[in-house]
């Protein structure tokens, strides 16, 4: 039986000016870039941005948890490696690095003249407080979970970070945003403190919970002094919301619009709109500790008759790519094809030999969040695919974080998750181990194979950036011949400027105010 047509917003898909792809050889990333904000009027002097951002701190600012990712994204924290745009590692608060005649053992150099937010100054002993911090706490994060990490002070300028095993990647996993550095000061007592602590361009000096924060220029910033004086910062997490503020002219800057309000935003208007093809992927993770999706025929059948196709082309107007696999073309090892084509009948058949149809209908949650304007509109569509084949999605909407915790613990059917897969750590091996591997702290599908943990063994000793690329593709196939989740697109990062110059969409979702970052009119 044919599919009905999806609703298609009357336009067609577009390809935006100033886009270039690159293939880098460590990490394979492919990025598709513009030239940074257009300067479109002369630069402000000590000029103020005001931002509309997508993603609200939930835990306080808490450097175990991905409020890190706001801290850094705003310039006021730091961690000891920078990723690249190509995910390649370069110098942050380090200035070099090497493995010792331990392997286990790497010994970082730490950048001279470095004073922190409160104007102490960046030492050995600091950096042994803030990552034995966060090695510590009860649920490290992602990053540097279960690799055993311990630091030490190795004379007056430089640390010794060890892990369990020699771990190839350790540089890379050093740039993720729970690493930064904040001030001894922020470690006194309880949870650290992120006000006033970190080393970035921009000093956090007030923060409103999940509404706003305001952040000023740090003039002693060891990269220069940058061109802003001040941040204020609006947490939307509405993206018709933020689109509202930017049109009103109420923010400069604005994160995550959806792809029918970048319409209006045009360079005739005076607004400059980049889009980067990112890591990212849309997958609805089905949770296999529980009926129904503890039966692979039923995972089967959702992927028979979901037309990934169709949401990426005509729920999504032509603002993703249909995925065929978990990696797709915005890296060198993901798949390159179209994913298979709907069969509605298959659906309903594997529906039947795992017991369901019309006599003993088949009843979900499909749940997701707001922050990521596709999210909502795949939901209805995913929806209205599954009722084709007599499965009633019944769709929950709200804010990630109060979800997450029933998500870990498998208390949820199906959910749909937006993930960059480079974002912890720029090598995908991190991800494929926290989100699917047995021991995962991140596995939301709640999936296990000793198949799979073995396919994965060679990558905590494989340094070879083609070897790693073959595991990478290796692994993928097996979740998609295991039926683990359905990647249904692969989709973009976005964000709209007006009168400011410097800006770039980074795909890794780190970076955001830098000390380039300039207001013009």
């Amino acid at each position: 039986m044919p599919r009905p047509t999806l609703p298609r917003p009357g336009r067609r898909a577009r390809v935006r000016p100033g886009v270039a792809l690159a293939v880098v050889a460590l990490v394979g990333l492919v990025t598709a870039c513009g030239s940074g904000a257009t300067p479109t009027g002369t630069p402000v002097p000590d000029g103020e941005l005001r931002l509309a951002a997508q993603f609200a701190p939930r835990s306080g600012y808490a450097m175990d948890t991905d409020d890190a990712f706001v801290l850094a994204q705003l310039g006021s924290a730091e961690a000891l490696v920078k990723a690249g745009p190509d995910g390649t590692p370069q110098p942050g608060l380090a200035t070099s690095w090497a493995q010792t005649t331990d392997p286990r053992t790497w010994r970082f150099e730490l950048r001279p003249g470095v004073t922190f937010h409160d104007g102490t100054p960046l030492t050995p002993a600091a950096v042994v407080t803030a990552l034995s911090w966060v090695a510590g706490v009860a649920a490290p994060p992602r990053a540097i979970k279960g690799i055993g990490l311990q630091v030490a002070e190795d004379g007056p300028a430089a640390v010794a970070i060890t892990t369990a095993e020699p771990d190839p990647i350790l540089p890379l996993r050093l740039s993720s945003v729970n690493t930064a550095i904040l001030a001894p000061s922020a470690y006194t007592g309880g949870p650290p403190a992120a006000v006033g602590t970190g080393t970035g361009p921009m000093k956090l000096v007030a923060a409103n919970g999940t509404q706003s924060a305001t952040l000023e220029r740090n003039d002693a910033y060891w990269g220069g002094r940058p061109q802003l004086a001040k941040v204020s910062v609006r947490y939307v997490t509405d993206p018709a919301a933020r689109a509202l503020a930017l049109r009103a002219g109420d923010v400069d800057v604005a994160q995550g619009l959806p792809e029918s309000a970048l319409l209006e935003f045009t360079p005739d208007s005076g607004y400059d709109d980049q889009t980067v093809a990112a890591p990212r992927t849309v997958s609805l993770m089905l949770n296999q500790s529980a009926a129904p999706f503890s039966d692979i025929r039923v995972r089967q059948a959702v992927a028979r008759a979901i037309d990934r196709t169709a949401l990426a082309e005509q729920a999504l107007a032509g603002s993703a790519v249909p995925a065929s696999e978990l990696y797709g073309p915005a890296v060198a090892w993901g798949s390159q094809g179209p994913p298979p084509a709907p069969d509605l009948q298959a659906a309903k058949d594997l529906l039947a030999q795992a017991g369901y149809g019309p006599d003993r209908p088949l009843t979900v949650r499909l749940q997701t969040y707001p922050n990521r304007s596709e999210l909502p509109t795949l939901a209805t569509a995913v929806q209205g695919m599954l009722r084709e084949v007599g499965v009633d999605a019944q769709i929950r909407i709200a804010e990630y974080g109060p979800q997450e915790p029933e998500l870990l613990a498998g208390r949820y059917d199906m959910f749909l998750l937006s993930r960059n897969y480079l974002t912890d750590v720029p090598d995908t091996g991190s991800t494929l181990v926290t989100d699917y591997s047995c021991a995962g702290s991140y596995n939301i599908n709640r999936y296990c194979s000793a198949e799979y943990d073995a396919l994965l063994a060679p990558l905590a000793t494989t340094t070879d950036p083609a070897q790693r690329q073959e595991v990478f593709r290796a692994a993928a196939a097996k979740l998609t011949a295991d039926a683990v989740g359905l990647p249904l697109v692969h989709s973009q990062e976005n964000a709209v400027t007006r009168g400011v110059s410097g800006y770039t969409v980074d795909p890794l979702a780190k970076s955001l105010v830098t000390p380039e970052l300039t207001r013009t009119g």
